[in-house]
């Protein structure tokens, strides 16, 4: 630990302390047994997502409102379901707080719109595919939720609801694709999905992919079915039990259509029914080896013909397939593929469409009924929209659904880069935050290396260079300045075998020189010169099987079974490599093949552990992460993961004795919870965090318990998390929302339960950075850009307080009232307490929560209001004074609540107190922190101290001038009262009428010079410099820069404060002496009483 880290905790525990009244008390409602360290406690620490959305991620399905054309549902395949009711414009999550993130299909209810339902679990056979749970449904355009079962199907790709009857509904679950049985099949409710019977399928390996039905008469059905299955091995999609299927009941009973059809082994199959004639039907079906091809029928499916060969490419079939018929042209049908392919005369010719400008991977296609030219299409990189049928398209560039695989942060200054590769949106980079005011946008990122992104890597000291990986291990070095990429994949030598690289290949830069590589195949590669030249130091480190012997589908199969290899990740391969910090030379590999490879110097002997050896983990457990301990050369961890073999459960263990031997420490997290990562702080050894299928979770005791991260993050995977040691900023890649930031994740490091009882704890305070935000496009978030342009949030500028309350600051009305409403759900009789209790509460102010910053010379600078609920609480300052405008009491008294003038760099103390009934206690002791500098401009300018000193002087100014509008305002006001009484005074004209007359006259002469010739403005003739315009430019000039003042802006502060200096005098004059004078007179006559005078003598 860092000489400066330590000094940290100490002056942490020292200073954060609590004045409850009963010290580590159990709160009311709180059971002694029960941890704080819960979920709920740490909901209120809030992670950040920063996007990207210049490339989405893959699109599911797609519904249109049929009432309403703009108004559209999205299943992002593993992103949720989203909802727009402008055309994409703007976009709102409406599925973040259920149980899955994986989607395969949204429907809208035809005879209610406002009936939403939802399939979970992709509906593609691919390597990468979230599980779902079930199927839901929502009764309010997708406001509320409900699961109503299915909760095994893992896949549901498709759902129809009865045209006249909404109780009736059909649904295809693919089910579990790495494993038999679970819910397959079609199934059918009629009673609006309270139960379900399965009328297809019974097989435990074939599931329903697709149904289309009649829309003349629905007891007629078509249904496809898939027999497929994938491990980590192979993937075998196709067998006797896929094939097409009618019902003429309503699906209560089903016959397997075969005319016509191939007899051979089928795959995956997609099936469209012609809007113009209902008799006509399509299907496009997978054969083996990746052939298919478009069948057509003309009888209601009782023969079929074969149209063409067409079929899906790309990744494999499995992967596409669906077919859709054009509701506005007979015998139009598309043909989802890599580029999308369409037939003009049912089948028979297939041509590419025009796809310039536009992502590829097509698997979804939504209509308009009053558009044929228009088309709606979901890629693997989001939503494109044609209104010329494919001749152009627009992209819609605010979805921030991209999948990412890994993440890798660099050191650049003042702001740190976030890179990740991506399922088939390149490898990506940009900024974790930008210094304008706009936030992070689409430009401000870039494309490393193009294809499926996967492990970047940094060059530590050197954010210029970086590493980027495609799919298969295709490594390249890129350099930054000049945005070139060299090749450095390790190659074999002459008469060696391919290397076998996994999809998704280890990269690590060595902790020990930053110019030294590891990456893995089969074996591990070494390099000493950035990959310019590759030493192999192991053997093969696998099992090394033949992949096509091993059990699929609970068996061994023919070559000629319909196996699909290039649809899968090369097997038998390292997937994870970790070095010791500590130890160099000390190396742990992790294989797909359940193996573990250590060796203790560098590559010259290697030691195997068997995961299948280890306590409660099933042999063929897949690595997905490895990590030596940053503390401890003995300690390593690892992360496995036996999903591919339908084993969903958690795998976390820890060995402190260099793999001999091992305990699990995954703890309480749940079942069903992949672990994809682990990480460790770089202070607190016993900190971890582990990204896992349903979110990121930490432990403070080295796994005993876990909490998850939930505070503004959706249910989503996170398939990898990273460390900025620097920031002290934890950044997670999810499977499809982009990357989460966890700002300053510190302040873990001081939690445990003793502090979690303490009334309040202040914790330590990042440095914040000083500097004004660039107003690139303008000085709003979108400028002029439209609501469409996407930006993702900075963190809030300035100093960031962290704070955590044991139990809300209520008033006495709040605790009555929970009282009260225990009491009525006991039904119980509620007592009235009073009419001086209810009096006393209707007087009490609302508690507050203070945060009080002090300069060095101990000057108040700032207070804040913070949260008074439970729990853990961020506030920011924003390194400005408060406001100086004046406040009228007549008014809105927020009216003036602008921002002050900035602060000056330095070093600054944070207190935390309560105020309860007017009184203020203590809740932490002076907590410090520093206020830096970020960058110095082109030009030299001003100290620091002296730019602040006259932007005070600009406060001070706008203080008493923004009083004197306000006072002269009033003294106007009251100057016409005066004279409306005068004229109901029981007096002759004469005097007093001259009198105000001219003090009416001597105020609007006031005004003039501070505000300017009034006739002129209104017609919007130029004026003469006034006060508030040399005001103005003084404090316009220097707000937007720190170079400070300049001669001529220092010039014009002078002048007005002059001017109004000389105004001030005389304005008081009238004021304290003319007013009052006049009041008095007014009196003496008997004039009405004016506001601002003593109440009248009776």
């Amino acid at each position: 630990m860092k000489g400066n880290d330590l000094k940290t905790l100490t002056k942490f525990f020292v200073l954060s302390f609590a004045l409850a009244v009963v010290p580590n008390v159990v709160f009311a409602g709180q059971k002694e047994s029960t941890s704080l360290l819960s979920d709920t406690t740490f909901a209120g620490l809030k992670l950040r997502n920063v996007g990207p959305a210049l490339m989405a991620g893959r699109i599911a399905d797609i519904a249109i409102h049929p009432d309403d054309n703009n108004l559209w549902y999205v299943a992002v395949g593993s992103g949720g379901v989203w909802k727009t009711k402008n055309a994409g414009v703007t976009w709102t999550p409406i599925f973040d707080d259920q149980s899955s993130y994986s989607i395969g299909c949204v429907t809208i209810d035809p005879n209610n719109p406002h009936v939403i339902w939802v399939g979970t679990g992709e509906n593609v056979g691919g390597r990468h595919v979230g599980y779902g749970d079930g199927i839901y449904r929502s009764q309010d355009g997708g406001t509320s939720w409900e699961n109503l079962g299915l909760k095994e199907s893992h896949h549901i790709s498709k759902i129809i609801i009865h045209p006249k009857y909404s109780n009736i509904i059909w649904a295809a679950a693919q089910g579990p694709l790495w494993s038999k049985g679970g819910e397959r099949g079609l199934y059918k409710s009629v009673d609006n999905g309270k139960t379900w019977k399965k009328v297809l399928g019974d097989d435990e390996w074939v599931g329903a992919t697709d149904t289309v039905i009649d829309p003349r008469n629905p007891d007629w059905l078509y249904a496809a079915t898939w027999q497929r299955h994938r491990n980590v091995a192979a993937y075998m999609g196709g067998g006797p039990g896929s094939g097409i299927h009618r019902s003429t009941d309503g699906g209560d009973t089903w016959e397997k259509l075969g005319k016509g059809l191939p007899k051979s082994n089928m795959g995956k199959i997609g099936l469209a029914i012609s809007a113009q004639r209902p008799d006509v039907l399509y299907a496009a079906i997978e054969l083996d080896r990746r052939t298919g091809a478009v069948y057509r029928s003309s009888d209601r499916g009782g023969s079929w013909t074969k149209q063409s060969e067409a079929i899906s490419g790309g990744t494999g079939p499995h992967y596409y397939q669906e077919i859709y018929a054009s509701p506005h042209q007979y015998d139009r049908i598309y043909l989802m593929d890599v580029r999308m392919q369409v037939s003009e005369d049912g089948g028979k010719n297939f041509r590419r469409m025009k796809e310039e400008h536009k992502h590829v991977d097509n698997h979804a296609l939504a209509f308009r009924s009053d558009d044929p030219d228009y088309l709606l299409v979901g890629t693997d990189g989001g939503i494109y929209e044609s209104f010329d049928l494919a001749e152009n398209w627009r992209f819609i560039a605010n979805l921030p659904v991209t999948q990412f695989y890994k993440v890798a942060l660099d050191d650049t200054e003042p702001f740190y880069n976030i890179y990740g590769g991506t399922q088939d949106n390149n490898t990506q980079g940009g900024p974790s935050r930008t210094d304008n005011l706009h936030g992070i946008r689409n430009s401000d990122w870039c494309i490393t290396l193009f294809g499926d992104g996967h492990q970047p890597a940094t060059e530590p000291g050197n954010p210029d260079i970086m590493y980027s990986e495609m799919q298969q291990g295709f490594l390249v070095r890129v350099d930054r300045t000049t945005g070139e990429i060299v090749y450095i994949q390790p190659q074999p030598e002459a008469g060696e075998e391919f290397e076998r690289f996994n999809w998704d290949a280890p990269i690590l830069v060595s902790p020990h020189s930053p110019t030294r590589l590891y990456f893995a195949s089969q074996r591990v590669w070494r390099s000493d010169d950035r990959g310019d030249s590759w030493t192999a130091i192991s053997g093969d480190l696998t099992r090394d099987q033949e992949r096509i012997t091993l059990p699929i589908m609970d068996k061994t199969w023919s070559w000629d079974s319909p196996w699909d290899l290039a649809a899968m990740s090369n097997y038998n391969t390292i997937t994870s490599l970790a070095e010791s910090p500590l130890q160099e030379g000390l190396i742990f590999a992790g294989t797909d093949d359940g193996l573990i490879q250590i060796t203790q110097d560098d590559g010259k002997n290697w030691r195997q552990v068997e995961v299948g050896s280890l306590s409660g983990v099933p042999k063929t457990a897949f690595v997905n992460d490895i990590k030596a301990d940053l503390h401890d050369a003995n300690t390593v961890y690892i992360a496995l993961d036996n999903h591919k073999f339908g084993d969903l459960n958690p795998y976390l263990l820890k060995s402190t004795d260099r793999g001999k031997s091992w305990r699990s420490i995954k703890g309480n997290i749940p079942e069903r919870t992949l672990i994809w990562r682990v990480v460790q702080d770089h202070i607190k050894p016993d900190l971890l965090f582990a990204g896992t299928e349903f979110g990121i979770y930490f432990t403070i005791d080295g796994g005993g318990r876990w909490m998850k991260l939930s505070g503004d993050v959706p249910t989503i995977s996170f398939r990898d998390l990273a460390i900025q040691r620097r920031e002290n900023d934890l950044v997670g890649a999810t499977f499809g929302r982009g990357f989460y930031v966890f700002d300053d994740y510190s302040i873990l490091r001081h939690v445990s339960e003793q502090q979690l009882k303490r009334e309040a704890t202040l914790f330590p305070i990042r440095k914040a950075l000083w500097y004004i935000e660039r107003p690139v496009l303008g000085f709003s978030e979108k400028a002029s850009q439209g609501a469409a342009f996407y930006t993702a949030p900075n963190p809030p500028f300035g100093a960031v307080f962290t704070y955590y309350l044991a139990e809300e600051l209520k008033t006495k009305k709040a605790v009555r009232q929970e009282k009260e409403k225990e009491l009525i759900k006991q039904k119980k009789d509620v007592p009235f307490l009073g009419w001086e209790e209810m009096e006393s509460e209707r007087r009490q102010a609302e508690p507050m929560i203070w945060l009080t910053v002090k300069d060095g010379d101990g000057n108040v600078v700032r207070r804040i209001a913070g949260p008074t609920k439970k729990g853990f609480h961020r506030v920011a300052w924003d390194l400005h004074f408060p406001a100086t405008n004046a406040i009228d009491y007549r008014g809105d008294l927020d009216a003036g609540n602008q921002v002050g003038v900035l602060a000056a760099p330095g070093e600054y103390t944070v207190t935390l107190s309560k105020q309860i009934d007017g009184t203020v206690t203590d809740l932490s002791k002076p907590l410090p922190f520093e206020v830096e500098r970020m960058r110095r401009g082109a030009l030299d300018g001003a100290e620091d101290k002296d730019v602040a000193a006259f932007w005070q002087q600009i406060a001070k100014l706008q203080r008493a001038t923004t009083a004197a509008s306000l006072v002269l305002e009033n003294a106007l006001k009251k100057v016409d009262a005066m004279r409306a009484a005068l004229s109901r005074t029981p007096a002759a004209p004469g005097g007093l009428d001259g009198q105000l007359h001219e003090l009416r006259q001597t105020l609007l002469e006031f005004d003039e010079q501070l505000n300017g010739n009034r006739s002129k403005r209104k017609v919007g003739e130029k004026i003469n410099p006034t006060i508030n315009s040399r005001l103005r430019f003084a404090m316009g000039g220097t707000r937007h820069s720190t170079y400070g003042p300049t001669p001529t802006l220092k010039n014009s502060l002078e002048i007005a404060y002059v001017q109004f200096d000389e105004l001030k005098a005389t304005l008081e004059n009238i004021l304290n002496e003319q007013l009052p004078e006049m009041e008095e007179a007014l009196r003496k006559a008997g004039a009405p009483w004016v506001e601002g005078q003593p109440i009248p003598e009776f």
